[in-house]
């Protein structure tokens, strides 16, 4: 089992980043890389995200010390970078607590990458159109 620190130092080697260049990719600085790396620090969700795709990682991967595969779920990543850009963390928040609660009950069931993207997608669409109605209804008025 490997920790996130563990993870990012490497993820890091294997694509023959330094410290301060997967900073540089991850838009935080070197101290934080090193602090990652130590494990004295654990990002937040928005931050974990920008150091996901600087790897070439899943957030899941980086933030499950069980989870094995860098590419487990990473599908799942641009739904909530997509939410955050739109509502913020709290959208990102949110839509990665229903992705994650949603995924259970596939539970022990396979489902391809691309089953679970559809499903992710569905999801989201379905997320943005109760955001959408709800800013119709409840939003300032013009």
């Amino acid at each position: 089992m490997m920790t996130f620190s563990d993870k990012v130092k490497t993820a890091r080697a294997e694509l023959g980043f330094s410290q301060s260049g997967l900073g540089k990719a991850a838009g935080v600085s070197l101290r934080t890389i090193l602090s990652y790396e130590r494990g004295d620090k654990f990002p937040r969700q928005s931050t974990m995200l920008n150091l996901a795709k600087a790897l070439k990682v899943s957030v899941k991967y980086l933030s499950d010390d069980n989870c094995e595969n860098p590419m487990e779920d990473i599908g799942k990543d641009g739904f909530i970078e997509d939410a955050r850009s739109r509502y913020g963390s709290k959208g990102a928040k949110d839509v990665n607590t229903l992705l994650q609660d949603n995924a259970a009950l596939f539970a022990g069931g396979e489902l391809s990458q691309d089953q679970k993207d559809e499903f992710f997608e569905a999801i989201m669409k379905a997320y943005i159109a109760s955001k959408e109605a709800a800013k119709e209804k409840f939003g300032r008025k013009k």
